[in-house]
């Protein structure tokens, strides 16, 4: 067993001003975003001004936190929400989803490149490899916070997180397993796959096959949250249900790119 690094979710506490390590962690991935775009957009393949890549991170932006929020909302605790409709903007005590951000960020691209004349898809193919970095440095934020814990285990790295719901019983990181999934390795796939010219829309449609299998496979041991359980089967979660028609629809994409080589 690993001890808990209790770390203190608040990071700056000035008085009036909480400053969250959760926080913190997306604005971490927004820069990151930023800086690797501007690297991806003087490639000839691209051809992004910065003006215009500034522009796409302000989209994408509020596409996260309005989408992510707002899934949290619906998908998630909707019954609690209607009843307390201010916590709605508490985004300090954490609760997005990321299929809700990537909701958020598909409306914030079609006006993006509504905007600037661009294709739709060629956009998405554009910023899907820097997504990866703002989904780890989220899911750290969330292990941060102690929430979203695995199930029980006896591995050497299982952990007792402080959350009393947590039991006091030794379980999955899964925060860190998403992080190294769906983050570091999941980036390291789409940033190789995108050093090479391919057709429009493979790598939107790989990194949402990659993304879902990743998500659905953790689900496995990512302990569901309780006021919604277990969906079927008692495995069946709420996770997977939404991973299914990401890694359908990246895997249609994926084969009607390659079939008809983005034309």
């Amino acid at each position: 067993m690993i001890s808990y690094p209790d770390i203190d979710p608040v990071a700056l506490n000035i008085g009036f001003l909480k400053i969250h390590w959760y926080g913190i962690s997306y604005v971490f991935g927004v820069l990151a975003a930023w800086c690797l775009l501007r690297f991806r957009g003087v490639k000839d393949q691209w051809g992004y001004s910065p003006e215009e890549i500034s522009d796409l991170i302000f989209y994408a932006m509020l596409g996260i936190i309005i989408g992510g929020r707002l899934g949290s909302v619906i998908f998630y605790n909707m019954s609690y929400y209607i009843q307390h409709p201010i916590e709605i903007i508490y985004l300090q005590h954490g609760g997005m989803s990321f299929h809700g951000g990537l909701l958020g960020v598909f409306v914030a691209v079609w006006f993006f490149s509504h905007k600037y004349n661009k294709s739709f898809f060629k956009v998405t193919d554009f910023i899907a490899p820097v997504i990866p970095i703002g989904l780890g440095s989220g899911r750290i934020g969330n292990f941060i916070n102690g929430e979203l814990w695995g199930a029980p285990s006896n591995l050497p790295w299982a952990m007792v997180f402080p959350d009393p719901a947590a039991g006091g019983l030794t379980r999955h990181p899964s925060q860190l397993y998403e992080a190294l999934l769906e983050g570091l390795l999941l980036f390291i796939i789409l940033w190789w796959f995108s050093s090479k010219p391919r057709p429009i829309m493979a790598i939107s449609g790989l990194f949402l096959f990659g993304y879902g299998i990743f998500r659905f496979i953790v689900e496995f041991i990512r302990v569901p949250d309780s006021h919604i359980g277990y969906l079927a089967f008692d495995f069946v979660t709420m996770g997977m249900l939404l991973s299914i028609p990401m890694i359908l629809f990246g895997f249609i994409l994926l084969g009607v790119a390659f079939r008809t080589k983005g034309n």
